[in-house]
């Protein structure tokens, strides 16, 4: 997931964790008008999945939109507007849905597999702001049509009849599946489409859903609104919530206040107040499949170019110390890029984060005799780092915390901390002008290679400038040759992760961990590790 996608996640208050830590947490009341009472912690700018992706834009759409699949409770792909889960032929690269016949758009149209067509040309074409485009590339032609070298009718999707959807790759996809959760890859209304025009998203009377709720009452400016239930929802017996409210707090004292008075029955907290309320009876951790690390620039002009500072840097850092003393949060400390909890190897039963892991993380002696080799291979007996972060409260924290580490133990480093707002460190980074820089990559789908495209040398998210063949090629046959032979594939896949671990282009620090104060009567939310949270089979107990 992209970095401007996670900005939104809000902003930490500085609050006193003695006067939070004081207050009591109480909204064990049932919600005698179904209504569940939700939050976003950042601006809906667009409900067009072509033209916007963030974190905001993609809760809404997962409470009132439905692609092919839904994530199960175990966070697999289940039957949505397809009818099952579809094995695919011709080598793993063609793949043939079948609609199901009544499934309606909340306006009554039936859902068809043209909608699916016109949406994916839209989204992938080289007119889509999202961003997103990129996250076609292995279907058929994908990549010419984003750069329009080709029209999007030549991307490898085709509309067979009316509830026939036919998908062409140009290598297998293991992953394919599972990407097909993302609200990326969800439907448009085509009448909707061509009859709102530039305005298609732009609020609520401009948008139609096909999903279990439908929106109502967002202007596209208002910072609160309802979902309704979609009367046309092929599954209505499975939903039983009346409606949703949302409404939009950035502060996360405020969402904790609105706990209180309960006005909200999930409460996303961050900052100082989610370390005073870790010991609240209704806080809950969510553990997402995403990594908070710094990103090295390998430049030849930069000290990180070489490999035994950057692992030097990495033995260095007492994660575990970060997570539990300076965060105080929930996180936990990270050891691979990949983060925990966001596949299993199949082939082993196991963790691929937690399996992948170096066998050492911790080893200050070591890092120091790194240190001095490496800047004796560079000629240099002091060097100068800038670390680029943005201005939030909690990521300075981690600045300060990786300048104390470096400073204190490391003889001739020297850090300066650069907070700055999120759109210079985009333009520092564009420009090379860093030699860390703290980020979060949270992962698209459940599967490594969602994580490992973004180091490849050629992709334009590879601001650091890691350049590794092996690397390169274990992905490149991951996708190619291997791409029908899962044993293969995941030998593949934990080779990408162990030359990271060797190479060291990014230094994990923490996994990704939300703190939710959740009313205790709300049941059957799925809390995804990778994903968003799925409210549509929730339900109050009595």
């Amino acid at each position: 997931m992209k970095l401007t996608k996670v900005a939104a996640m809000g902003a930490t208050v500085a609050l006193s964790a003695l006067a939070l830590a004081a207050c009591s947490s109480k909204n064990t009341t049932a919600n005698n008008d179904n209504t569940l009472r939700l939050m976003l912690t950042g601006d809906v700018q667009s409900l067009d999945n072509s033209n916007t992706a963030n974190l905001a834009q993609w809760n809404v759409l997962e409470q009132t939109m439905e692609g092919l699949y839904r994530a199960d409770k175990k966070g697999n792909p289940a039957p949505a507007m397809a009818t099952k889960v579809v094995k695919p032929s011709n080598n793993g690269k063609t793949y043939v849905f079948h609609l199901r016949k009544n499934a309606k758009w909340a306006n009554g149209d039936p859902v068809t597999a043209q909608d699916f067509v016109n949406s994916w040309r839209r989204s992938a074409g080289p007119t889509a702001k999202s961003g997103y485009n990129y996250i076609f590339t292995g279907i058929k032609n994908a990549e010419q049509v984003s750069t329009g070298k080709m029209p999007t009718s030549a991307l490898g999707v085709k509309a067979l009849d009316r509830h026939t959807l036919r998908v062409d790759l140009e290598y297998a996809m293991p992953y394919f599946s599972r990407m097909m959760v993302l609200p990326a890859f969800f439907p448009q209304n085509t009448r909707m489409v061509k009859q709102a025009g530039s305005k298609y998203g732009t609020n609520s009377k401009n948008m139609v859903a096909n999903g279990p709720f439908q929106v109502k009452g967002w202007t596209g400016s208002n910072d609160s609104w309802k979902l309704v239930r979609n009367k046309y929802y092929y599954d209505k017996k499975d939903i039983h919530l009346k409606q949703m409210n949302m409404r939009v707090v950035k502060d996360a004292n405020t969402a904790h206040q609105l706990f209180q008075q309960k006005q909200l029955d999930d409460a996303q907290i961050t900052g100082t107040t989610a370390q005073g309320l870790q010991k609240d009876k209704n806080l809950r951790h969510v553990y997402r499949a995403g990594t908070y690390y710094l990103r090295l620039n390998l430049a030849n002009n930069k000290a990180f170019q070489n490999a035994k500072l950057r692992q030097a840097l990495f033995l260095v850092l007492n994660k575990d110390s970060l997570a539990k003393k300076v965060l105080s949060d929930g996180s936990q400390a990270a050891s691979t890029y990949v983060a925990p909890r966001l596949a299993v190897d199949p082939t082993t039963g196991k963790d691929f984060a937690k399996e992948t892991a170096p066998k050492e993380t911790y080893n200050v002696k070591k890092a120091q005799q790194l240190w001095q080799e490496g800047l004796k291979e560079l000629g240099q007996k002091k060097v100068k780092l800038t670390l680029v972060s943005d201005d939030q409260t909690v990521t300075k924290n981690v600045g300060q915390f990786v300048q104390s580490q470096v400073e204190s133990k490391l003889a001739g480093a020297s850090v300066e901390v650069h907070a700055v707002p999120s759109k210079e460190v985009s333009d520092r980074l564009a420009n090379g002008n860093f030699d860390m820089q703290s980020a979060l990559w949270l992962a698209d789908f459940a599967d490594p290679v969602s994580d490992f495209d973004v180091l490849t040398k050629n992709n334009p998210q590879n601001y650091g400038k890691y350049a590794n063949d092996n690397y390169n090629q274990q992905l490149v046959d991951a996708k190619g040759v291997n791409g029908t032979n899962p044993k293969k594939y995941w030998a593949n896949m934990r080779a990408a992760q162990e030359q990271l671990n060797q190479d060291m282009p990014v230094v994990p620090l923490y996994t990704m961990t939300e703190s939710h104060l959740v009313n205790p009567k709300v049941k059957g939310v799925l809390w995804h590790s990778v994903g968003e949270t799925d409210y549509t089979r929730a339900s109050f107990t009595k």
